[in-house]
């Protein structure tokens, strides 16, 4: 089903569809770059370090900043609320994510990610172990995932129901040559796929796997296996999405490969995740800058001075212009050339080459959980094997000791088959109503009460979710540019710098930013 077909009508007969909203990233407002026409400055704030985004990256830079004892910063954002693709909502039942939903247990590279974890009472212990302790609230509950194929639902994420012997023999030889690609090494000694992806080799051998598609990678090295192909293509629309046959092999093989993380207390495929997804991480790093978080807050125009830079600020009505010693542009890449009139060519191009993928979610509100096809028990991430869709994290499964009333059932979807463009005008003129109906009779499919127990289906659009990791996007292309400009007094944070949106990435570059910006002011270390 193709990404217009999935936007559906009524069948006839069917119950009224449940009440809803149409929500999303605020398109009007960012297309207001475009279109321009702001009015003139008419009040100046002063600040030390003014962070623009209030995403992951952006929260993180805040985070390292008053780690260090630095109160004198700003964090602008967008948006109504802070988190970026983290945030969440919250029903009477329970809360619910509207975007990432999980968290791989961290490795020892994931320095940063582990510190918070720690400050958070997540993580015990120290937090360079080689096998830390969890919390086990945080703890994904068993069972973690099942598929949904020929009518019947299967534990674990890979079909095994029905196959023959060949099949099953790739599927083994595929999961040992990932456990070798989990501690293979360059000849640098770096390992091949690390997260941060910035610790990962530089050994020409790995870096041409970014070259090629990931669907070729796999028939190259004589994985032909139709579950093979399907487990590769879902791997890289739900982190990345895009196809696998529209993503770099590197970065195919480092979806398999770098979420190498132990725990003293789990299964290392374990993940952390929350009722409302990952945005426990955006508010634990968040409260480090309570009382400095401007929402609503355009930046459009950011001009250099001898001292200072000056950045103008659409909020409400009027402009402000805060001037700042230090910038950290922890927004979107694409956007800094329409912001930054003196921004260098090649960081230009750098910024514009990105190919960023539309995406859909869900969050269907039900008054009881709806009726189960045959096969296995009900899972936190259950995914659908024969759908466009990539089926829907259950929101209340954390809450497994509790006797709840109802659930909140968080459905995703990529606009991958169509290109990006295509797939932003979609989000942008398809209703609300058309977009339920797909969701609903999909599905149905598999729960056929579902429509009659929705009491509440919201639609969350967003136009700009992720930079795709396309062919040569990683180490021959534009992506290495952004990650290595240095700027006196603007420093670049985004997951963009990586190539892909990943908590542990935007993470990296937020607290990298504001390591330049500490370093700069004399207070970090070189």
């Amino acid at each position: 089903m193709g990404a217009a077909a999935l936007a559906g009508c009524a069948p006839a007969g069917k119950p009224p569809l449940p009440p809803g909203e149409l929500l999303g990233m605020s398109h009007a407002f960012g297309h207001r770059l475009r279109d321009g026409g702001f009015p003139a400055p008419s009040e100046t704030r002063r600040t030390g370090v003014l962070i623009v985004g209030a995403g992951i990256s952006g929260l993180a830079a805040a985070w390292k900043l008053a780690k260090a004892g630095v109160d004198d910063f700003l964090l602008l954002e967008m948006e109504g609320e802070p988190g970026g693709n983290s945030r969440a909502g919250q029903s009477p039942v329970v809360a619910y994510p509207w975007g990432a939903h999980y968290l791989p247990l961290p490795t020892r590279e994931s320095a940063a990610v582990r510190e918070l974890l720690a400050e958070l009472s997540v993580l015990h212990g120290d937090p360079a172990a080689a096998r830390p302790r969890y919390d086990e609230r945080f703890l994904c509950a068993t069972p973690q995932e099942r598929v949904y194929r020929h009518g019947l639902w299967e534990e674990g994420i890979l079909p095994q129901r029905g196959l023959d012997a060949a099949e099953r023999d790739q599927q083994r030889r595929f999961h040992e040559r990932m456990d070798e690609l989990k501690n293979a090494r360059g000849r640098d000694g770096r390992r091949a796929f690390a997260i941060p992806m910035e610790f990962s080799s530089r050994d020409p051998e790995w870096l041409a796997l970014d070259r090629i598609p990931f669907s070729k990678w796999l028939t190259d090295n004589g994985f032909t296996a139709p579950t093979l192909h399907w487990l590769a293509n879902y791997a890289t629309r739900d982190d990345y999405g895009a196809a696998h046959d529209q993503t770099s092999a590197w970065a195919g093989l480092h979806y398999f490969a770098c979420r190498s993380g132990e725990a003293a207390n789990a299964a290392s495929d374990t993940v952390l995740t929350a009722p409302d997804g990952n945005a426990w991480l955006a508010r634990g790093l968040a409260r480090h800058a309570a009382g400095r978080i401007l929402t609503d807050a355009l930046a459009w125009r950011i001009e250099e001075g001898k001292s200072s830079v000056a950045v103008d600020v659409l909020h409400g009505a009027k402009t402000i212009r805060i001037e700042a010693r230090q910038v950290i542009w922890a927004a979107p890449a694409f956007l800094l050339p329409r912001v930054w009139p003196a921004l260098p060519g090649q960081l230009k191009a750098a910024a514009l080459a990105g190919d960023y993928a539309p995406w859909l979610t869900a969050n269907l509100h039900l008054a009881d959980f709806p009726e189960e096809r045959h096969g296995a028990p009900p899972a936190w991430d259950n995914v659908l094997y024969d759908s466009s869709g990539l089926g829907y994290v259950v929101a209340t499964h954390q809450l497994i000791r509790r006797r709840l009333s109802g659930t909140v059932f968080t459905y995703y979807r990529t606009l991958h088959d169509v290109t990006p463009a295509e797939g932003r005008r979609l989000l942008l003129e398809t209703p609300r109503e058309a977009w339920a109906e797909g969701i609903l009779g999909e599905l149905e499919r598999v729960h056929p009460d579902i429509r009659r127990l929705t009491t509440r289906l919201d639609i969350f659009r967003n136009g700009h979710a992720m930079r795709r990791p396309t062919p040569g996007s990683f180490f021959h292309g534009q992506r290495e540019k952004l990650a290595n400009f240095r700027h006196p007094r603007i420093a670049l944070a985004h997951a963009d710098l990586s190539g892909f949106s990943l908590f542990e990435e935007a993470q990296y570059r937020g607290v990298r930013a504001a390591e330049r910006v500490l370093l700069s002011s004399g207070k970090g270390r070189s």
